[in-house]
């Protein structure tokens, strides 16, 4: 009378649905690879009066907060030393 379906097998299921998913994540892969990581960079000024871009990883923590007056007079220390 008419057609008769072969009922589908469970491994053919999960290998087919495992096959499937694994071209689905592909390209999530591939996306994620062709980003760039940005590196946040600081302007600080150095002792000597230089302007420089300085990593942000390679700051250190927070140690100690300088006074105020030791503010002003760094550079003007610095200079006398040499």
């Amino acid at each position: 009378m008419g057609t008769q379906t072969k009922p589908l097998s469970r491994k053919k299921f999960l290998s087919w649905g495992l096959g499937i998913s694994s071209l689905l994540t592909v390209p999530a892969f591939l996306r994620s690879s062709n980003k760039k990581k940005e590196t946040k960079t600081v302007k600080m000024l150095t002792q000597d009066g230089k302007l420089v871009t300085v990593d942000i990883a390679a700051i250190p923590d927070k140690k100690k907060k300088i006074a105020p007056e030791d503010i002003h007079t760094w550079i003007t220390e610095k200079k006398s030393t040499l």
